[in-house]
Protein backbone atom coordinates (compact mmCIF):
# COMPACT_ATOMS: atom_id res chain seq x y z
CA UNK A 1 0.00 0.00 0.00
CA UNK A 2 1.31 3.31 -0.82
CA UNK A 3 0.46 6.27 1.06
CA UNK A 4 -0.31 9.57 -0.81
CA UNK A 5 0.03 13.05 0.71
CA UNK A 6 -1.42 15.59 -1.33
CA UNK A 7 -0.28 18.98 -0.45
CA UNK A 8 -3.85 21.21 -1.50
CA UNK A 9 -6.92 20.57 -1.72
CA UNK A 10 -8.74 20.27 -5.39
CA UNK A 11 -10.13 23.86 -4.90
CA UNK A 12 -7.40 25.83 -3.33
CA UNK A 13 -7.99 28.31 -0.41
CA UNK A 14 -8.06 25.81 2.59
CA UNK A 15 -4.44 25.25 4.66
CA UNK A 16 -3.77 21.64 4.41
CA UNK A 17 -1.06 20.89 7.01
CA UNK A 18 0.52 18.12 4.97
CA UNK A 19 2.14 20.74 3.18
CA UNK A 20 4.64 22.05 6.18
CA UNK A 21 5.17 25.32 4.80
CA UNK A 22 1.40 25.75 6.36
CA UNK A 23 1.47 27.11 9.76
CA UNK A 24 -0.59 26.41 11.93
CA UNK A 25 -3.31 29.26 13.22
CA UNK A 26 -4.40 30.31 16.64
CA UNK A 27 -7.19 28.26 17.35
CA UNK A 28 -10.05 27.52 20.20
CA UNK A 29 -12.10 24.73 21.52
CA UNK A 30 -14.24 23.11 19.56
CA UNK A 31 -17.65 21.24 19.65
CA UNK A 32 -19.06 18.48 16.91
CA UNK A 33 -22.00 18.23 16.12
CA UNK A 34 -22.69 15.62 13.32
CA UNK A 35 -25.53 13.52 11.66
CA UNK A 36 -25.38 11.31 8.58
CA UNK A 37 -27.73 9.45 7.28
CA UNK A 38 -27.99 6.91 3.63
CA UNK A 39 -31.07 6.25 1.42
CA UNK A 40 -30.73 3.48 -1.55
CA UNK A 41 -32.28 6.02 -3.98
CA UNK A 42 -34.77 5.41 -6.10
CA UNK A 43 -33.16 2.47 -8.99
CA UNK A 44 -31.31 0.49 -6.79
CA UNK A 45 -32.99 -2.54 -4.96
CA UNK A 46 -30.82 -2.55 -1.84
CA UNK A 47 -28.09 -0.11 -0.33
CA UNK A 48 -24.54 -0.73 -0.79
CA UNK A 49 -23.71 1.97 1.00
CA UNK A 50 -22.16 2.35 4.96
CA UNK A 51 -21.40 5.17 7.09
CA UNK A 52 -20.18 5.77 10.47
CA UNK A 53 -20.08 8.96 13.03
CA UNK A 54 -18.56 7.84 16.26
CA UNK A 55 -17.07 9.57 19.52
CA UNK A 56 -13.86 8.35 21.09
CA UNK A 57 -12.53 9.17 25.10
CA UNK A 58 -10.52 8.16 27.93
CA UNK A 59 -12.42 5.55 30.26
CA UNK A 60 -11.63 3.87 33.59
CA UNK A 61 -13.83 1.65 34.66
CA UNK A 62 -13.34 1.52 38.64
CA UNK A 63 -13.03 -2.10 39.96
CA UNK A 64 -13.09 -1.46 44.03
CA UNK A 65 -13.09 2.11 45.46
CA UNK A 66 -13.25 3.77 48.85
CA UNK A 67 -14.81 6.43 47.47
CA UNK A 68 -18.54 7.48 46.60
CA UNK A 69 -18.28 7.73 43.02
CA UNK A 70 -19.31 6.51 39.38
CA UNK A 71 -17.78 2.82 38.59
CA UNK A 72 -17.28 3.94 34.99
CA UNK A 73 -15.23 7.46 34.64
CA UNK A 74 -14.66 9.37 30.85
CA UNK A 75 -11.43 11.60 30.06
CA UNK A 76 -12.40 15.26 29.06
CA UNK A 77 -10.31 14.72 25.62
CA UNK A 78 -12.79 13.75 22.58
CA UNK A 79 -12.02 12.78 19.59
CA UNK A 80 -13.99 11.92 16.77
CA UNK A 81 -14.82 8.91 13.79
CA UNK A 82 -16.44 9.73 10.18
CA UNK A 83 -16.37 7.58 7.38
CA UNK A 84 -18.56 6.73 4.09
CA UNK A 85 -18.15 3.30 2.52
CA UNK A 86 -19.68 2.61 -0.93
CA UNK A 87 -19.28 -0.93 -1.64
CA UNK A 88 -19.12 -2.63 -5.33
CA UNK A 89 -19.38 -5.78 -6.53
CA UNK A 90 -21.86 -8.67 -8.00
CA UNK A 91 -24.87 -9.41 -5.77
CA UNK A 92 -24.64 -8.31 -2.45
CA UNK A 93 -20.67 -8.12 -2.64
CA UNK A 94 -20.72 -4.52 -2.58
CA UNK A 95 -22.61 -4.57 0.64
CA UNK A 96 -20.64 -7.20 2.13
CA UNK A 97 -17.44 -5.26 1.36
CA UNK A 98 -18.33 -1.92 2.46
CA UNK A 99 -19.91 -3.42 5.81
CA UNK A 100 -16.58 -5.64 6.31
CA UNK A 101 -14.36 -2.56 5.88
CA UNK A 102 -15.80 0.05 8.40
CA UNK A 103 -15.92 -3.24 10.54
CA UNK A 104 -12.43 -3.08 10.18
CA UNK A 105 -11.40 0.20 10.65
CA UNK A 106 -13.92 0.03 13.96
CA UNK A 107 -11.69 -2.50 15.53
CA UNK A 108 -8.45 -1.06 14.75
CA UNK A 109 -9.18 2.21 15.91
CA UNK A 110 -10.59 -0.04 19.25
CA UNK A 111 -7.19 -2.02 19.22
CA UNK A 112 -4.41 -0.26 17.59
CA UNK A 113 -4.97 3.29 16.81
CA UNK A 114 -2.80 5.71 19.27
CA UNK A 115 -4.72 8.63 19.73
CA UNK A 116 -3.47 9.85 23.11
CA UNK A 117 -1.07 12.63 22.34
CA UNK A 118 -1.60 16.17 21.47
CA UNK A 119 -2.92 17.57 18.64
CA UNK A 120 -0.34 19.07 16.70
CA UNK A 121 0.97 19.07 13.32
CA UNK A 122 3.66 16.25 14.05
CA UNK A 123 1.11 14.20 15.78
CA UNK A 124 -1.12 14.88 12.58
CA UNK A 125 1.08 13.09 9.96
CA UNK A 126 1.19 9.70 12.81
CA UNK A 127 -2.59 9.74 13.16
CA UNK A 128 -2.24 10.17 9.02
CA UNK A 129 -0.07 6.82 8.96
CA UNK A 130 -1.90 4.76 11.74
CA UNK A 131 -5.35 5.42 9.35
CA UNK A 132 -3.19 4.02 6.49
CA UNK A 133 -2.57 1.47 8.22
CA UNK A 134 -6.28 0.76 8.91
CA UNK A 135 -7.24 1.04 5.20
CA UNK A 136 -4.69 -1.62 4.70
CA UNK A 137 -6.38 -4.01 7.20
CA UNK A 138 -9.57 -3.41 5.81
CA UNK A 139 -8.12 -3.88 2.18
CA UNK A 140 -6.50 -7.17 3.52
CA UNK A 141 -9.77 -8.31 5.81
CA UNK A 142 -11.97 -8.06 2.17
CA UNK A 143 -9.56 -9.92 0.02
CA UNK A 144 -9.04 -12.79 2.45
CA UNK A 145 -13.05 -12.86 2.20
CA UNK A 146 -13.46 -13.08 -1.15
CA UNK A 147 -10.95 -15.85 -1.14
CA UNK A 148 -12.64 -18.04 0.86
CA UNK A 149 -16.34 -16.87 -0.73
CA UNK A 150 -16.00 -17.23 -4.67
CA UNK A 151 -19.06 -15.55 -4.79
CA UNK A 152 -17.54 -12.72 -3.48
CA UNK A 153 -14.34 -12.80 -5.55
CA UNK A 154 -13.55 -8.83 -7.09
CA UNK A 155 -16.14 -7.15 -4.32
CA UNK A 156 -14.50 -3.54 -3.22
CA UNK A 157 -15.60 -0.69 -1.47
CA UNK A 158 -14.60 3.56 -1.76
CA UNK A 159 -13.96 4.76 1.88
CA UNK A 160 -13.51 8.16 2.71
CA UNK A 161 -12.70 8.75 6.42
CA UNK A 162 -12.09 11.47 8.66
CA UNK A 163 -10.56 11.78 12.15
CA UNK A 164 -10.51 14.81 14.64
CA UNK A 165 -9.13 15.84 17.28
CA UNK A 166 -9.46 19.80 18.86
CA UNK A 167 -8.83 21.67 15.48
CA UNK A 168 -6.77 19.53 13.97
CA UNK A 169 -8.78 17.17 10.94
CA UNK A 170 -7.24 14.17 9.48
CA UNK A 171 -8.59 12.98 6.01
CA UNK A 172 -7.57 10.03 4.15
CA UNK A 173 -9.48 9.03 1.35
CA UNK A 174 -9.71 5.87 -1.34
CA UNK A 175 -12.06 5.49 -4.48
CA UNK A 176 -14.81 8.37 -5.72
CA UNK A 177 -17.01 9.19 -2.34
CA UNK A 178 -15.95 12.69 -1.00
CA UNK A 179 -14.35 15.21 1.65
CA UNK A 180 -15.33 18.36 1.42
CA UNK A 181 -15.44 21.57 4.28
CA UNK A 182 -17.37 24.33 3.85
CA UNK A 183 -16.04 27.34 5.59
CA UNK A 184 -15.95 31.09 4.96
CA UNK A 185 -19.17 30.70 2.65
CA UNK A 186 -17.04 28.49 0.54
CA UNK A 187 -17.35 24.91 -0.48
CA UNK A 188 -13.89 23.46 -0.61
CA UNK A 189 -13.17 19.63 -2.07
CA UNK A 190 -10.73 18.02 -0.17
CA UNK A 191 -10.14 14.77 -2.36
CA UNK A 192 -9.56 13.99 -5.57
CA UNK A 193 -11.77 10.76 -7.41
CA UNK A 194 -10.46 8.27 -8.36
CA UNK A 195 -11.52 7.44 -11.66
CA UNK A 196 -10.67 7.51 -15.08
CA UNK A 197 -12.50 10.35 -15.95
CA UNK A 198 -11.15 12.64 -13.31
CA UNK A 199 -7.47 11.36 -14.45
CA UNK A 200 -8.49 12.41 -17.27
CA UNK A 201 -9.41 16.07 -16.59
CA UNK A 202 -6.53 16.26 -14.43
CA UNK A 203 -4.30 15.01 -17.51
CA UNK A 204 -6.20 17.54 -19.66
CA UNK A 205 -7.52 15.15 -22.08
CA UNK A 206 -11.09 15.86 -21.05
CA UNK A 207 -12.61 19.42 -19.94
CA UNK A 208 -14.89 19.22 -17.02
CA UNK A 209 -17.79 19.98 -18.27
CA UNK A 210 -17.41 16.94 -21.38
CA UNK A 211 -17.62 14.82 -17.55
CA UNK A 212 -21.49 14.62 -17.29
CA UNK A 213 -23.25 11.52 -18.66
CA UNK A 214 -19.40 9.79 -20.00
CA UNK A 215 -19.58 6.42 -20.69
CA UNK A 216 -16.68 5.93 -18.16
CA UNK A 217 -17.35 8.47 -15.33
CA UNK A 218 -18.16 5.56 -13.32
CA UNK A 219 -15.23 3.31 -13.61
CA UNK A 220 -13.06 3.82 -10.41
CA UNK A 221 -9.30 3.16 -10.75
CA UNK A 222 -8.45 2.46 -7.26
CA UNK A 223 -10.56 0.73 -4.18
CA UNK A 224 -10.39 -1.26 -0.79
CA UNK A 225 -10.36 -4.54 -1.74
CA UNK A 226 -10.74 -5.23 -5.40
CA UNK A 227 -8.71 -7.64 -7.61
CA UNK A 228 -5.53 -6.48 -6.44
CA UNK A 229 -3.77 -6.12 -2.70
CA UNK A 230 -2.81 -2.74 -3.57
CA UNK A 231 -4.57 0.64 -2.32
CA UNK A 232 -3.30 3.90 -3.20
CA UNK A 233 -4.39 6.55 -0.39
CA UNK A 234 -4.73 9.78 -0.43
CA UNK A 235 -4.04 11.86 2.97
CA UNK A 236 -4.75 15.26 3.94
CA UNK A 237 -3.99 16.90 7.21
CA UNK A 238 -5.86 20.59 7.90
CA UNK A 239 -7.15 22.70 10.47
CA UNK A 240 -10.68 23.50 11.35
CA UNK A 241 -12.35 26.58 12.82
CA UNK A 242 -15.12 27.35 14.64
CA UNK A 243 -18.38 27.81 11.76
CA UNK A 244 -16.64 25.54 9.23
CA UNK A 245 -18.44 22.26 8.33
CA UNK A 246 -16.85 18.37 6.96
CA UNK A 247 -19.44 16.80 4.40
CA UNK A 248 -18.52 13.14 3.39
CA UNK A 249 -20.95 11.35 0.77
CA UNK A 250 -20.49 8.97 -1.86
CA UNK A 251 -21.45 9.59 -5.27
CA UNK A 252 -24.88 8.78 -4.90
CA UNK A 253 -25.12 12.57 -3.83
CA UNK A 254 -22.34 14.44 -6.09
CA UNK A 255 -23.65 12.33 -9.29
CA UNK A 256 -26.66 14.26 -8.48
CA UNK A 257 -26.22 17.45 -6.86
CA UNK A 258 -24.15 20.07 -8.02
CA UNK A 259 -21.36 21.40 -5.83
CA UNK A 260 -23.12 24.64 -6.27
CA UNK A 261 -26.32 23.22 -4.99
CA UNK A 262 -24.55 21.62 -2.15
CA UNK A 263 -22.88 25.10 -1.24
CA UNK A 264 -26.19 26.40 -1.05
CA UNK A 265 -27.86 23.75 0.97
CA UNK A 266 -25.31 24.58 3.60
CA UNK A 267 -25.35 28.25 3.71
CA UNK A 268 -29.50 27.91 3.98
CA UNK A 269 -29.38 25.20 6.44
CA UNK A 270 -26.73 25.23 9.31
CA UNK A 271 -28.21 22.06 11.45
CA UNK A 272 -26.55 19.17 10.51
CA UNK A 273 -29.67 16.95 10.44
CA UNK A 274 -31.74 19.37 8.25
CA UNK A 275 -29.03 19.90 5.83
CA UNK A 276 -28.53 15.68 5.18
CA UNK A 277 -32.36 15.50 5.15
CA UNK A 278 -32.43 18.24 2.45
CA UNK A 279 -29.64 17.10 0.31
CA UNK A 280 -30.60 13.51 0.47
CA UNK A 281 -34.13 14.66 -1.01
CA UNK A 282 -32.30 17.07 -3.85
CA UNK A 283 -30.59 13.80 -4.75
CA UNK A 284 -33.61 11.73 -4.95
CA UNK A 285 -35.39 14.88 -6.61
CA UNK A 286 -32.70 14.73 -9.26
CA UNK A 287 -33.60 10.98 -10.51
CA UNK A 288 -31.55 9.22 -7.14
CA UNK A 289 -29.68 6.65 -9.87
CA UNK A 290 -27.76 5.36 -6.84
CA UNK A 291 -27.29 4.84 -3.23
CA UNK A 292 -27.22 8.08 -1.36
CA UNK A 293 -24.96 8.63 1.61
CA UNK A 294 -24.76 12.07 3.15
CA UNK A 295 -22.64 13.41 6.87
CA UNK A 296 -22.14 16.76 8.10
CA UNK A 297 -20.16 17.55 11.04
CA UNK A 298 -20.13 21.30 11.88
CA UNK A 299 -17.73 23.11 14.69
CA UNK A 300 -18.61 24.66 16.91
CA UNK A 301 -16.75 27.14 19.47
CA UNK A 302 -16.92 25.01 22.73
CA UNK A 303 -15.30 28.67 24.89
CA UNK A 304 -18.50 30.79 22.91
CA UNK A 305 -20.59 27.73 24.83
CA UNK A 306 -19.16 27.92 28.51
CA UNK A 307 -19.66 31.72 28.25
CA UNK A 308 -23.30 31.19 27.10
CA UNK A 309 -24.03 28.78 30.14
Amino acid sequence: MTATSATEPITTGFPDLTNDAVAPRPHRALTVNAYGMTDKGRVRDANEDQFLSAELTKGMRIWQTSLTEPKRQLGIERGHLFLVADGMGGHSAGEEASALAVAAVEQFTLNTFKWFFDADEPAAQRVLAQFVMALRHADARILKESTEHPELSGMGTTLTMAFQLDAQLCVVHVGDSRAYIYGDDKLYQLTHDDTVIAEMVRQGALKPEQVAGHRLRHVITNVVGGDEAVVHVEAHALEVHAGDRLLLCSDGLTEMVSDTAIAAVLAAETDSQAACTKLVAQANAAGGRDNITVLIVRFDDADADADGD
